[in-house]
């Protein structure tokens, strides 16, 4: 096996698919043309969120059967035609969720305590107290938007600092929320309530410049915006006139439309606190999800083992061709009952009968 590993992840990753006796070529600094180039030569190709696996580099991966991504996300991945090609994309969702949540409650301190801007000020030999009087997170509300792993994890932390917490995410159940002691509400609602909004979407087609001129103009002046998630959920042009013309106290940004990012207007702000995409860059959570990946890789291209993957059922592969009837059904049938449901469900039933009782 030849596995390309085009991002940096934990070495103990490296040395696990090493110890299997493949070829792994560490090449973290690989440019988009060289990947194009070189790609048809791999079996897999482990990334994280720099490189960019697209149209081009799966058609030109002749040989490619998995790509596996150190993180969650996997919009640096073209998902589509990857599936298309046959080729397996995993992820490991939950491996850097604490990094990224205890960096959110980090960014929330420097923005409402001018932390940063008090370290600025005493490194220029400045004194400032008075210049530098701070909001409490207590009694504050804060508004998570994405209740997945990460937002769980923020929302658990808010709570121990004595926020209250609201979120606003269609695909997650009351019960969730309620297991959380929190509630959950629209999103024009959380805007309106929440002195913080703290920003943990999946990025997509609808939640692309989610934060835009329109939402803005929802929150309360006071409010702080934090995003960890993707920068691409917020308009920053609309951002930046938001602060200057005071519709926002503030905002605090480990990510951006374009990284690295060259807006200046936006990074010099004396009202955002910026830092260059490092809520996962833990030593911690590096070398957990450099692991996971990498284990993922190994039991996909040893044993057929799938575990979580975008595009294919985390199912035995022995078992899959005898189920995948059933599961094309119940893709369609989840789909109808999403399109006619006006309600979250609560609850999802099954019952099946005949042959399928056989299956595990």
């Amino acid at each position: 096996m030849r596995i390309l590993v085009a991002d940096a992840i934990a070495q103990a990753g490296v040395d696990l698919l090493l110890g299997e006796g493949w070829e792994v070529v560490v090449q973290t600094s690989i440019s988009a043309r060289e990947l194009r180039e070189t790609a048809g030569r791999y079996d897999a190709i482990i990334v994280r969120s720099r490189s960019q696996i697209d149209a081009r580099v799966l058609e030109a991966a002749t040989v490619l059967r998995a790509v596996g991504r150190a993180g969650a996300g996997v919009d640096n991945i073209d998902v589509e035609t990857a599936t298309r090609r046959g080729v397996l994309v995993m992820n490991t969702p939950g491996g850097n969720s604490v990094s990224v949540a205890e960096f959110a409650i980090g960014l929330m301190l420097c923005a409402e305590r001018h932390i940063t801007l008090a370290d600025r000020q005493m490194k220029e030999g400045r004194w400032e107290k008075k210049s530098l009087v701070g909001h409490e997170l207590r009694g504050k509300t804060l508004g998570v938007v994405g209740l997945g792993k990460v937002g769980q994890e923020v929302a658990k932390r808010a709570k121990y600092c004595g926020m209250t917490v609201l979120a606003h995410d269609p695909f997650i159940s009351e019960r969730v929320a309620q297991d959380l002691n929190i509630a959950l509400t629209s999103f024009d609602d959380l805007l309106r309530q929440s002195d913080i909004i703290s920003l943990h979407a999946a990025l997509n087609n609808k939640t692309n410049q989610l934060i835009n001129r329109q939402s803005l103009e929802l929150l309360k002046p006071t409010a702080v915006l934090v995003n960890c998630a993707r920068g691409e959920l917020i308009d920053e042009a609309a951002l930046i006139d938001a602060l200057d013309t005071g519709r926002l106290r503030g905002a605090a940004l480990d990510v951006f439309q374009e990284e690295p990012s060259t807006h200046q207007a936006l990074l010099s702000h004396p009202r955002v606190v910026a830092t260059p995409h490092i809520a996962a860059s833990t030593v911690e959570a590096q070398e957990q999800v450099g692991v996971e990946i990498a284990i993922q890789i190994r039991d996909y291209l040893k044993s057929g083992e799938i575990r979580n993957a975008v595009n294919f059922p985390s199912i035995p592969p022995e078992e899959f061709h005898r189920m995948s009837i059933n599961l094309d059904l119940g893709e369609r049938l989840g789909r109808f009952v999403a399109q006619i449901a006006d309600l979250r469900s609560q609850e999802i039933g099954l019952r099946y009968y005949g042959e399928s009782c056989a299956l595990n």
